[in-house]
């Protein structure tokens, strides 16, 4: 495997002889296909929040749409994926967003695939069609986790990549508690959940039993699955 750009940190994580980078920018690098990886933007929330009234600031999808420049111009890839809820709600669509996704494969330097998230549904641009789950070599891509037997005969075999969960593993006690976002692991689904790459998304706790990586500081580090007792 190619070494990553400086300023770039990930993991290495073999599937089935297809290795992939887990990268401490919350996105999945795939250097064979040169496939660029992401989650969960979530643009516009901060505009569907301030239009019922919530005096939520408006410089998350600068960040959110910075970052994601910034690492593509890093990578050089082949296209990026948004796996889902590149947008928040129609509410927070407005023309400023919508000239700025308008130039974004420019701005990116590549082609940028689409795949339509629940809050992405009946969301209309032109030049910008979502599409819907797909596989790209042995990579089965959606928004929310497809099992096997709900994916095609050709894909069962392949690794789910999604989004959609916000995965986030909680470190700390009950009087002092941390949140990270991380990647996750589903044996059961054959699945592997990125976090979200939006400035202004949440999270919620991977379960238990699901292999784990937690963002930090712009690092990768695996983490420890809980014993049946619960004490890691």
């Amino acid at each position: 495997m190619s070494a990553l750009p400086p300023g770039i940190e990930g993991l290495r994580w073999d599937w089935q002889g297809h290795d992939l980078m887990l990268l401490g920018d919350r996105a999945l690098w795939d250097p064979a296909q040169r496939l660029l990886l992401v989650a969960d933007l979530h643009l516009g929330k901060a505009e569907t929040f301030q239009a019922h009234g919530i005096p939520l600031p408006s410089d998350g999808d600068r960040t959110t749409l910075n970052a994601l420049i910034a690492l593509s111009h890093a990578l050089q890839p082949s296209e990026l994926i948004v796996l889902g809820d590149l947008f928040h709600s129609r509410l927070g669509l407005t023309p400023e967003l919508r000239q700025t996704l308008a130039a974004l494969p420019e701005l990116l330097g590549c082609p940028l695939c689409w795949i339509e998230g629940n809050h992405d549904r009946r969301i209309h641009l032109e030049g910008l069609r979502s599409q819907p789950s797909h596989g790209r070599g042995p990579l089965w891509l959606s928004h929310e986790p497809q099992p096997p037997q709900q994916r095609p005969p050709q894909a069962a075999a392949g690794l789910g990549v999604c989004g959609h969960l916000h995965p986030v593993v909680r470190l700390g006690d009950r009087t002092d508690r941390l949140r990270l976002p991380c990647f996750a692991f589903a044996e059961e689904l054959a699945t592997l959940i990125l976090p979200s790459f939006g400035a202004l998304t949440g999270g919620h706790p991977a379960r238990d039993r699901w292999r784990t990586w937690v963002v930090a500081d712009g690092s990768v580090l695996p983490w420890r699955p809980r014993t049946p007792s619960g004490r890691r």
